[in-house]
């Protein structure tokens, strides 16, 4: 279905964002991937699926390091047709004592950065007249927790950049759109209910129950190849005039 296209993935080394980036291969896309860390296996595992595939080191805190590998894309694949934005950290602390070198940060990558990608991928989108902007925000996008200032408050701003992004392009064969997934079993959770079994002395099962009780009716994660699916579905024809949407993927945690 999107043999042809390519798709930039940010923070696709691990979690969402390669759930995403495979699901995207399986049909057909290119893709680049980005992040920290071990970028072989991941690049393995896409290369398999018999796409060409590519990688960007680019730190998503830092605008010239995006520009950087928005001109690779440009030059090695001929630009990006879909943009993932998923590249996201967390911080959790009340807002008294959050450190602001940590807000600076999570401001920086999990909303900045999807400014600045954005900014550089729609001009190409236009001369195609054709594109797809996906922005991985949250529940958190939509509604807020306690201790978490900073993620909440790029989430909320993801979801309100997307709408406006999303009537700019209104008359165009872009559309721009959130995917606001509740708990997924990602590292950067299971850092969440590690800490949470070690604050509380209590086991990681347990913490892993209370964590999903206090906010997902459904008391499971939703999955990274859920999303993969639904990021899939957004890049297709049926999924032409859906524009400016904040698409709730959280077990009822924001139907309450």
């Amino acid at each position: 279905m999107l043999s042809g296209k390519t798709a930039l993935v940010t923070g696709s080394t691990s979690g969402i964002g390669h759930g995403i980036a495979l699901a995207l291969a399986k049909q057909g896309c290119g893709i680049i991937l980005n992040g920290f860390g071990d970028a072989e296996g991941p690049k393995s595992e896409v290369a398999a699926l018999g796409v060409k595939v590519g990688y960007h080191s680019a730190d998503m805190s830092k605008p010239a390091e995006i520009e950087a590998m928005m001109s690779y894309a440009s030059t090695d694949f001929g630009g990006v047709d879909i943009l993932v934005n998923n590249a996201g950290i967390q911080h959790v602390a009340p807002v008294e004592s959050f450190p602001v070198e940590k807000w600076d940060a999570v401001i920086a990558i999990n909303l900045s950065a999807a400014f600045h990608t954005t900014r550089l991928a729609i001009p190409g989108m236009r001369a195609k007249n054709w594109g797809r902007i996906i922005n991985i925000a949250s529940a958190h996008g939509l509604v807020g927790s306690a201790q978490k200032v900073a993620y909440v408050a790029a989430k909320h701003g993801l979801v309100g950049m997307t709408k406006v992004v999303a009537l700019e392009t209104a008359t165009t064969g872009i559309t721009v759109n959130a995917i606001c997934p509740g708990w997924v079993l990602t590292p950067l959770v299971q850092k969440q209910i590690d800490d949470r079994a070690a604050n509380e002395k209590i086991a990681v099962e347990q913490a892993t129950r209370e964590l999903l009780s206090e906010k997902e009716p459904s008391l499971q994660f939703t999955t990274t190849e859920q999303l993969g699916e639904l990021a899939v579905f957004m890049c297709s024809p049926a999924a032409d005039n859906i524009r400016g949407v904040a698409w709730a993927a959280d077990g009822g945690w924001t139907a309450q």
